[in-house]
């Protein structure tokens, strides 16, 4: 019998939370917090979290309001509400998206925080992909990670300044890259509608101003492509590149997005045919450093001392 007096409660909760999911939202995550660790007084407290008045408290609104918003009354609350309530409660960057999509249908606006380095477990990823060049770069189109094919197909990062490792800035301020391009004039208009496009949606328009403002400066070329003022998707296509050793590259790429890093994207260059697979496993295995290239080294090396 006690069993079938919870059904009517248990679809009385399922009923609140399909009709409000940001009031059902809210409680979730206010009692899921601990209230001695945030320094409340646990004594005559009947339930788990915070109390509906400590939450208003810390988010500096009127307790009478978030009751509302708890009960599903009052309007819609505010993005600045939001935010505070997010704080006060917690959230995670996911639970603070799901909160907003919850309350007003939409994430919160992109604040761009500027970005860290890869961590070693985003270069071991980048290393399996052997053959494939691939790279992780930033809104603003600096490269911070890249795997050994990238070094030897695209650019050799590493003897790079960091400064100097932006793909916008090796677009059109270095003639080696600008000769490997098969159709540069296509592949810069791209490039920087694709950088707008990166800009916008990270907010770091204003991060990237001394760099657009540098390339205006130093580049006509740049300086007509950025007032076009168009956009594109970077997403996925091919790629043609002329290599100063191997010749004529044809790649598919894929841009994609890192899970729990907004401010990195990983670009991914897959040889099109075996005919580019096999020039870029010739490169690796001529490259300096490589195991074929030290046995080949070390064969010559016996063969003149005998």
């Amino acid at each position: 019998m006690a069993a079938s007096s919870d059904v009517p409660a248990q679809a009385q909760e399922g009923t609140a939370r399909a009709i409000n999911p940001l009031g059902q939202y809210l409680k979730d995550c206010r009692t899921r917090l601990d209230a001695q660790a945030l320094g409340y007084s646990t004594q005559r407290r009947r339930t788990a979290g915070l109390r509906r008045e400590e939450v208003a408290l810390r988010a500096h609104i009127s307790p009478t309001w978030y009751t509302w918003l708890e009960q599903g009354r009052g309007g819609a609350p505010s993005a600045e509400v939001l935010h505070r309530i997010a704080t006060a409660l917690m959230l995670t960057e996911v639970e603070r998206e799901h909160l907003f999509l919850l309350g007003l249908g939409r994430a919160p606006e992109v604040t761009y925080r500027g970005a860290a380095d890869a961590t070693p477990r985003l270069q071991r990823i980048l290393d399996a992909l052997g053959f494939c060049p691939a790279l992780v770069k930033t809104p603003t189109w600096q490269v911070v990670a890249w795997n050994r094919a990238a070094s030897l197909v695209l650019r050799d990062y590493g003897s790079l300044a960091p400064r100097d490792r932006n793909i916008l800035r090796l677009m059109f301020l270095e003639p080696a890259v600008r000769e490997a391009q098969a159709d540069w004039a296509a592949a810069a208009r791209f490039v920087v509608a694709a950088f707008r496009a990166d800009l916008a949606r990270a907010g770091a328009m204003e991060e990237a101003k001394p760099l657009i403002t540098e390339l205006t400066q130093r580049s006509p070329e740049f300086a007509a492509m950025w007032r076009d003022n168009s956009v594109r998707s970077y997403g996925e296509g091919t790629k043609q590149l002329r290599h100063a050793v191997v010749g004529p590259l044809q790649f598919e790429y894929s841009s994609l997005t890192i899970d729990g890093r907004p401010d990195l994207a990983m670009v991914v260059f897959h040889p099109l045919t075996a005919q580019d697979r096999d020039k870029i496993h010739q490169l690796m295995a001529s490259a300096p450093g490589s195991s074929e290239a030290a046995v080949a080294e070390a064969a010559a090396a016996a063969a003149a001392a005998t």
